[in-house]
């Protein structure tokens, strides 16, 4: 059996949604089931992050689903995003559940930001909060401080990241950034947050909601859509793995967990890097999307500036890079608008299409353990 996301659906992306992370999780899967042309009572399976706000059971009596026959979470924040889907792909495939949505709701502008400080229950935070390292950009700031002196790139090309993605949300109207693009200059204005990252190097801080419902392809080509056939699922985690703060590895300006993750998908795909039409990768500190271009195999270890360069991974380069503008530009809703950007790809409708018919790769949070897709209009 092979597995499919036959829907989507989100709410609008704010800074204050004026409603609970509840509803804003019920609409959206209302809409993704709206949009797969199912109801609420196909729905046997619900997946998502630890970190979400909303239990299944919860979910499931507001949206009227009177049994569930798999429910499970994925923590690791961002990194579950992929991984939420290859949970239903496997509870689909064993015939655990027929129907699975996988959903993450959030207020995360109105409510708890992630950005601020905060107090980790982790034990392995002894070893770096009590340094000042107490939120995700001073923990990634000392990652990429280390990346720019091992691979000659320069905070520029930190800038050139943010502004791709900028550009692409301009002409998106589902995002917050829609009709704002910037340039470089931009981007060396804005005020340092933890050197060498500056304001427009960290992701939005988004209230909203996105839902997805993964089926049987031979199911999912009888429903509403066409079908974004999940031709391949993988998480992984590197040696010596801390949440954000891998400080102890021999190399630490990398990202060996997506090497992981990226051996898993080129291995069970068949595709490789050089087949791939677009990439949607996870771009919460743009840092890392360069570091991801390396490990996922688009160029070698150190040379990610060479291929951002004059406009690379911008619509019409090289390898167009979160056409929607990924949460750099669109939102963040923990990488799931993300995956619904790759299916829209897949079908045909997205705002920015890219061209051809080749498969999508979508990856998860990065700095902890990870996970990522590979999706394609056929197998």
């Amino acid at each position: 059996m092979t597995a499919a996301i036959a829907g989507i659906g989100a709410t609008e992306f704010s800074k204050d949604s004026g409603r609970s992370e509840l509803r804003l999780a019920v609409e959206a899967i209302r809409a993704a089931l709206d949009d797969a042309g199912l109801r609420p009572a196909d729905v046997s399976g619900l997946v998502t992050f630890t970190m979400d706000g909303n239990s299944e059971i919860a979910v499931a009596r507001e949206l009227g689903i009177a049994e569930l026959t798999f429910l499970t979470r994925i923590g690791y924040g961002g990194g579950a995003a992929c991984a939420v889907v290859q949970q239903a792909v496997l509870a689909v495939d064993a015939g655990l559940a027929d129907v699975v949505v996988c959903y993450r709701a959030l207020n995360e502008r109105s409510g708890r930001r992630f950005g601020q400080a905060y107090a980790s229950p982790d034990p392995d935070a002894g070893w770096h909060a009590p340094m000042g390292l107490a939120t995700p950009a001073a923990q990634v700031a000392m990652v990429a401080r280390r990346y720019l002196h091992d691979s000659g790139a320069s905070a520029d090309d930190f800038g050139r990241v943010t502004v791709a993605a900028r550009r692409h949300a301009a002409t998106n109207p589902y995002a917050w950034f829609h009709g704002r693009p910037i340039t470089l200059d931009h981007h060396r204005a804005s005020r340092w947050i933890a050197e060498p990252l500056r304001l427009l190097d960290c992701c939005q801080e988004s209230d909203g909601a996105v839902a997805v419902v993964v089926t049987s392809l031979e199911r999912a080509r009888d429903l509403a859509r066409p079908p974004a056939v999940v031709a391949a699922s993988a998480q992984g985690s590197g040696p010596g793995q801390y949440v954000m703060t891998s400080y102890y590895r021999p190399e630490m300006g990398a990202l060996p967990e997506m090497g992981v993750v990226a051996r898993q998908l080129w291995r069970r795909s068949g595709y490789g890097p050089a087949d791939i039409r677009t990439a949607v990768l996870y771009d919460h500190f743009t840092p890392y999307v360069l570091m991801q271009l390396e490990e996922l195999g688009f160029c070698p270890r150190g040379e990610a500036r060479h291929l951002i360069a004059d406009g690379g991974i911008e619509l019409g380069g090289r390898l167009p890079v979160n056409p929607h503008g990924g949460q750099l530009g669109e939102a963040y809703i923990h990488g799931m608008n993300g995956i619904a950007e790759a299916v829209r790809q897949i079908r045909g409708t997205a705002v920015n299409q890219v061209p051809g018919d080749g498969p999508v790769l979508v990856t998860a949070g990065t700095g902890v353990p990870t996970s990522g897709l590979v999706l394609a209009s056929s197998l």
